[in-house]
């Protein structure tokens, strides 16, 4: 990561965030009260995790998303496709969803790389047996199950690309799904499903991280993340300075929420010190005083959203964290989606 990109990055941290999950997302007309905090069965089936998100779909679908992708009736369309395409590939119905909890590892599979590997734990309403049938449908014969700790695990041979879950695309080879019990399914490869339900056995949820998704009860997203020296290892974060200041943060957490009109999103880097906090407002803060010439030479629309981000940033450093904050108007998003 260069010193241009780290710019980037810091400006469109709330932009992108929120574009990636738009793309695959359908619209709702009708909004809904925030959805209980999430129970703690669910995040018992998390296996050991470096990082953490919780998305209350409900509320994306319903109040979020409306106000995204409203006025855009192409877009919209291309979404409702993306669900549609993700029910026909996998049996599953992002519909039927309330909330996704979701686990990740960091694995190192060259010297230079960093794999992420992901396992979802979906809350919602679901029938076992239709959602076995409806599974094995998908696959159309390219399906196998296998049964683990009492658990009926069924592997789809995908091979293609997936919205998975409406947050990223993903190349999806074999898709394993498993439903825990009535309430909660669990899809990933093979061997993250395997480690949800050892996690589920076991009942010992990532606390820890989980406390830091959760710290705000009202975020549509929320999320909480290690970062660790090999994951620094793998970066490179411009200059010496830059390089240090970086390397002092030890988690963050944050998250993504919105207003009928807005989107907001928050993110804090907590480092190993008062100092270190403060050096890294430091050189954020000049970081976005020189984001102010990268954003002259970009094309609209993505050149009015960036400097909507970048004048609402707000960076305030309280003991050894450092909170970044930045809001832009829902409908600015929707320009971006491609």
């Amino acid at each position: 990561m260069n010193i241009k990109s780290f710019i980037s990055k810091l400006v469109f941290t709330s932009a992108v965030t929120i574009v990636v999950l738009v793309s695959s997302v359908p619209f709702a007309g009708q909004r809904q009260r925030a959805v209980p905090a999430t129970p703690s069965n669910v995040t018992s089936y998390l296996p050991a995790s470096d990082a953490i998100a919780v998305v209350d779909v409900k509320r994306m679908l319903r109040e979020t998303m409306p106000s995204i992708l409203g006025g855009d009736a192409a877009k919209l369309a291309e979404a409702n496709a993306e669900v549609d395409k993700f029910k026909t590939k996998t049996g599953v119905d992002l519909h039927s969803i309330d909330r996704v909890v979701i686990g990740i590892h960091y694995t190192y599979p060259t010297a230079t790389s960093t794999r992420l590997e992901t396992v979802a734990i979906a809350q919602g309403t679901f029938d076992a047996r239709a959602v076995a049938a409806s599974v094995r449908a998908a696959a159309k014969g390219k399906s196998r199950e296998e049964k683990y700790r009492g658990a009926t695990i069924t592997i789809i041979n995908v091979n293609d690309d997936l919205k998975l879950i409406g947050l990223w695309t993903m190349r999806v080879n074999e898709l394993a799904i498993c439903m825990i019990n009535q309430n909660l399914l669990a899809l990933g490869t093979p061997a993250n499903v395997r480690a949800a339900i050892d996690a589920g056995k076991a009942g010992r949820a990532p606390a820890a991280l989980m406390s830091l998704a959760t710290r705000d009860p009202n975020a549509v997203i929320g999320f909480g993340a290690n970062i660790t020296p090999e994951l620094l290892s793998k970066m490179d974060v411009g200059n010496d300075t830059t390089a240090k200041d970086v390397g002092a943060i030890r988690q963050i957490y944050g998250s993504v929420g919105s207003t009928q009109t807005d989107v907001t999103m928050m993110m804090v880097a907590r480092t190993d010190s008062i100092e270190s906090a403060k050096n890294l407002g430091d050189t954020v803060d000049g970081l976005r005083q020189l984001g102010g010439f990268f954003i002259m030479r970009m094309a609209q629309p993505r050149k009015s959203l960036a400097e909507t981000a970048l004048n609402n940033l707000k960076i305030t450093a309280r003991g050894n964290e450092l909170e970044i904050r930045t809001q832009v108007t829902a409908a600015s998003l929707a320009a971006l989606i491609k």
